[in-house]
């Protein structure tokens, strides 16, 4: 854990550069619109470490798959949201010398995301070898009026000298990735340019062929006013530069104002792409910087006025849950259903930026909570879309007759990640999709999603479960065997519980979904019915002999359903009782030794009391919390969000903050060492789950929204916003009191403490403990 960050309600600010930390902060104050995003790169030159990133949502490249011995069914390549054109960049001379970060001495550096407005910014004090001492000052954003903008505004002023300053404004189109599996370049050059103030960069990516053109301008300004100058055009394949010279007097600031423009052929024909480019630099070029960053500040606010989680008294834990908010809603819009949210989003390189089961099982109920249905409507779309895709992954591991296998990672549908016990065992990933078909439709009330979407995916993920048990005779029951959990330090395990019981929900929410169906659109349900040659009688026969006969490994002694079979071989011995110099143990134990430990990654038997809690009584949920969460490690960033939910639910306020903490300054605190890799985005999700569930004890429930809210004891009050079923609610708790106010014409049945009410169009209710 490193605390470098200053506790700030709505910035994260770096005071000093300390280059052991530059990683984990170029990864703190990235910035992004959903459509594309940048890590937090120095402008200048730098040639310490660093993790240079600029990421455009969708653009691929398929790494060829490299692994030390081939199994039959790997994938033949590892997708990968890869480097883009560097359209930051600005290399600046101090006469003959250039500014490098690494080379000169900071005498004071001061960095700041504020996430108000979605602004970074950066002030430093550098002085050369021979003394010569030069301020800088950085501002820059990615809009999100305009997603193919970006923008920034740079000043030098020389202290104790006068001189010339030389600016160079590039674009970089060359360039790689670090996790490049053989080390390979990923781009070739198709056209650059650059005349008088402008410049621009069209590449092509290899194996996919997606273009993506980028195009800067800039203007210069002494002490504020506008320069006429005369740049230096230059080129060379897949980059582009205009160099400029100016005069420079002690105390005089010169402000470089660069405004760039990055399109895709994944939202412009190729034909039709250079065009494009020119015409948003034109439009950007028409407004300016000025405007832009006023455009994109308001934007930011109408953001926040839907999605802010407030709270009086906790600065750390405020910032902590702004940063998280601030980070999803910067990663993903959903205007595009043909993307999706990658574990890192635009931060980093590593799990390749592509989709996993955690859009489904953590960033779902953010976007539900805070976004307009459309939003998360199309996370569902992206997994109807792949469908097919799906039924080809299963078929070849040997599955059959329209069976789905939704692959681990993707990018399109087809599975890309090679770890033998991830891609072939995790299969709990199918569950949590036809979770999120349920969740969707129990919060938005959107039945109509069922027919075709919702029930295509369904029924190939429950011929999957189908096919997958097997009997056991031994057992006298269905079995599940060779699987991994979503503990990952269990490999190849017999009866996972999570697994088995998801399963069996699945087959059984399968069911009711058909029973509904043939109730309300039994015309349409037949035609789907025929399309997908679903032979009812037969099909259905088998799946509810599979839920009335499954396997869920049991333990009478303490009451609890075991992880997976023959855990209680393990030696138990605490998580507390690990000498803290070997945590995290991923990074210093052989996997040898972790597979035989009883330590757990994150939340996997507690993964199905969270989601069906309501199967279980409140002494039920404390006998597994009790007993799986001291054997917890939390080197998952998905890890402390549940924890801290099921510690809420069952009266333990303390750890539910303890744990919320954790999950909310995750990256911030640097907790598993591992934030200079990217931000855990998805794990965010989580973190706005563990507030709302957690402290907010909210649910849904038949039509309503259930609160049970708790205050920490050391906070004044905390209040958050929620969209539900096109109503939108504030809801705030103090001492003794939780208040929900209406701020739509849509009435909303609630309740709270076990009182039920409705709250009408722009009305509010007081209710008491």
């Amino acid at each position: 854990m490193i605390n470098y960050i200053k506790h700030h309600e709505w910035k994260v600010i770096e005071d000093g550069f300390d280059p052991a930390l530059n990683r984990i902060s170029e990864s703190l104050f990235s910035i992004g619109n959903g459509r594309m995003g940048q890590r937090a790169n120095f402008e200048e030159t730098y040639s310490g470490d660093s993790l240079r990133g600029s990421y455009i949502a969708g653009v691929y490249y398929p790494d060829k798959t490299r692994v030390g011995w081939w199994k039959n069914g790997y994938p033949e390549y590892f997708a990968k949201i890869i480097n883009s054109v560097n359209w930051i960049g600005i290399r600046v001379w101090v006469d003959e010398e250039e500014l490098d970060l690494n080379k000169v001495s900071i005498l004071r550096f001061y960095r700041e995301l504020d996430m108000q407005k979605g602004l970074l910014s950066r002030q430093a004090t550098v002085e050369f070898a021979d003394g010569r001492q030069l301020t800088l000052r950085a501002e820059r954003f990615v809009s999100i009026v305009t997603p193919e903008a970006g923008a920034l505004r740079y000043t030098v002023k020389p202290l104790n000298f006068s001189g010339t300053i030389t600016v160079v404004p590039y674009l970089d189109g060359d360039v790689e990735n670090e996790d490049a599996n053989y080390q390979e370049k990923f781009w070739k050059e198709i056209k650059q340019e650059a005349d008088g103030n402008s410049a621009s960069v069209l590449t092509e990516t290899l194996k996919t062929g997606f273009r993506v053109g980028a195009a800067m301008s800039f203007r210069l300004l002494r002490n504020g006013h506008p320069l006429d100058f005369s740049p230096q055009p230059a080129t060379r394949p897949l980059y582009a530069e205009a160099s400029v010279t100016v005069p420079v007097k002690k105390g005089e600031e010169l402000t470089l104002e660069k405004l760039a423009v990055v399109v895709t052929s994944l939202n412009f024909p190729k034909q039709e792409l250079e065009a494009e480019m020119l015409k948003v630099l034109k439009q950007i070029e028409s407004e300016g910087y000025e405007m832009l960053r006023r455009e994109h500040s308001n934007r930011w606010a109408e953001k926040w006025e839907t999605s802010d989680i407030r709270i009086e008294g906790d600065v750390a834990a405020q910032q902590g849950i702004r940063f998280n908010i601030f980070q999803l809603n910067q990663t993903y819009t959903g205007e595009d259903e043909r993307l999706n949210i990658g574990p890192k989003g635009f931060t980093g390189e590593k799990y390749g930026g592509v989709t996993y089961w955690d859009t489904e099982a953590y960033c779902l109920p953010f976007f539900l909570g805070t976004a307009p249905s459309e939003v998360s409507r199309n996370l569902l779309l992206y997994r109807y879309k792949h469908l097919p895709k799906a039924i080809e992954n299963a078929g070849k591991l040997g599955f059959t007759d329209g069976a789905a296998l939704y692959p681990m990672v993707t990018i399109n549908g087809e599975e890309c990640h090679n770890e033998w016990e991830i891609t072939f065992e995790e299969i709990h990933r199918n569950g949590a999709i036809a979770y999120a078909i349920w969740n969707y439709i129990n919060y938005t009330g959107d039945y109509e999603y069922l027919l075709p979407f919702g029930f295509e995916v369904l029924l190939g993920i429950s011929r999957f479960w189908s096919q997958r048990v097997n009997w056991s005779d031994e057992k006298g029951a269905f079995v599940i065997l060779g699987v991994t959990g979503p503990n990952e330090y269990e490999n190849n395990v017999d009866n996972n519980y999570h697994t088995n019981n998801l399963a069996v929900w699945t087959l059984r929410f399968t069911l009711d979904v058909i029973d509904y169906l043939k109730k309300e659109d039994p015309w349409l349900y037949q035609e789907v019915r025929e399309k997908l040659k679903f032979n009812e009688i037969t099909e259905t026969q088998r799946w509810k002999e599979i839920i009335s006969n499954i396997h869920l490994p049991f333990d009478k002694k303490r009451g609890i359903f075991l992880q997976q079979e023959n855990f209680l071989n393990k030696e138990l011995i605490p998580a507390e009782k690990i000498d803290p110099a070997q945590r995290p143990i991923n990074q210093h134990w052989s996997w040898d030794r972790i597979l035989r430990s009883c330590y757990i990654k994150q939340a996997d038997t507690l993964q199905s009391l969270f989601w069906f809690e309501d199967d279980h009584s409140e002494e039920s949920l404390r006998r597994h919390f009790d007993f799986y969460e001291p054997l917890t490690v939390h080197e998952s960033s998905l890890s402390p969000c549940v924890h801290a939910i099921l510690a809420a639910k069952i009266g333990y306020r303390e750890k539910a903050y303890e744990l919320y903490l954790r999950t909310a300054r995750l990256d911030l605190d640097d907790y598993n060492n591992d934030t200079a890799d990217g931000l855990h985005v998805t794990s965010m999700g989580g973190t706005w789950m563990a507030f709302v569930m957690g402290f907010g004890g909210m649910r849904v429930k038949k039509q309503r929204l259930i609160f049970d809210p708790f205050l920490p004891s050391h906070w004044k009050s905390w209040s958050f916003r929620i969209n539900f079923r096109g109503a939108h609610l504030e809801v705030k708790k103090t001492p003794g009191t939780f208040t929900v106010r209406n701020h739509s014409e849509v009435e909303v049945a609630v309740t709270v403490w076990g009182k039920e009410a409705i709250i009408r169009d722009h009305e509010k209710t007081t209710f008491k403990i």
